[in-house]
């Protein structure tokens, strides 16, 4: 167990768990024997060279992947029971689309509202606002009409990151969410997730090759290691909220 796992008096609930995970790839171990525990408010930020098992861990956590051996558990529920996938926004590594899929960006964006049962909920004002909202703090606002399939790799990444933030998760996970976004975007994305984490209920677990960003915000040294993974950690258990309810206000350009 990690030492950020340690339960404190006041402390907030759990929103991941792992322990003794393992995972293996036709037979070649990948993670093993990996426990550590996410507390709400916690910013994580996971290194580790390639093959370390980074977008392994975060497949496990979202679903993607079932672990060889080890319980995951999300909110305080077994991962293979858990129904709330709305609470958990995810952002892979890479998006590769059929240049013929169908779906603009402004439907994927919107169908980031939509679990599993709100799926053929009606479309109310709200939600196209929201929408809106995303589309702008990505600065693609101008491609909501395009078709997801006909948009550069740096274009999709940025509509996939509108995606994961439009329907304010309580977990966002998020691998190498800045692959080919220009430096401005950057910029305003990790001004975004400071003020989210610091401000905001959110939890967030993220890996990045960004090595100057991770420590200037998480701290020089890691918490914890388990194999070549190294996990940063920073917690915002006391700050005070924001009033704004809306997560997207801090970087929405002005009219």
């Amino acid at each position: 167990m990690c030492a950020w796992a340690a339960p404190q008096p006041g402390c907030h609930r759990d929103i991941v768990t792992l322990n003794d995970v393992s995972f293996s790839f036709d037979g070649k171990p990948v993670l093993s024997h990996l426990s550590f525990r996410i507390q709400e408010r916690d910013f994580i930020g996971l290194i580790g060279p390639n093959g370390a098992g980074k977008s392994t861990l975060l497949r496990l956590i979202v679903g993607l992947l079932t672990p060889d051996s080890g319980r995951i558990e999300l909110f305080g529920a077994p991962a293979d029971q858990f129904k709330e996938r709305e609470l958990i926004g995810y952002v892979p590594q890479k998006n590769n689309f059929n240049p013929l899929f169908p779906a603009t960006v402004r439907e994927v964006v919107m169908s980031g509202l939509f679990g599993r049962r709100k799926l053929f909920r009606r479309v109310t004002r709200q939600d196209a606002d929201r929408c809106m909202d995303a589309l702008r703090t990505m600065q693609i606002e101008d491609l909501a009409d395009k078709r997801i399939g006909e948009l550069s790799g740096g274009q999709q990444q940025r509509v996939f990151l509108a995606r994961a933030l439009i329907s304010n998760p309580q977990l966002l996970i998020l691998d190498e969410p800045m692959s080919g976004i220009d430096a401005e975007t950057q910029q305003n994305f990790f001004h975004l997730i400071r003020h989210m984490h610091q401000k905001h209920n959110i939890t967030f677990l993220m890996v990045s090759h960004d090595m100057e960003m991770v420590r200037s915000y998480l701290g020089e040294e890691p918490k914890e290691t388990s194999g070549k993974l190294s996990f940063f950690v920073r917690h915002s258990h006391d700050l005070e909220d924001c009033a704004e309810t809306d997560l997207l206000h801090t970087v929405r350009k002005e009219g």
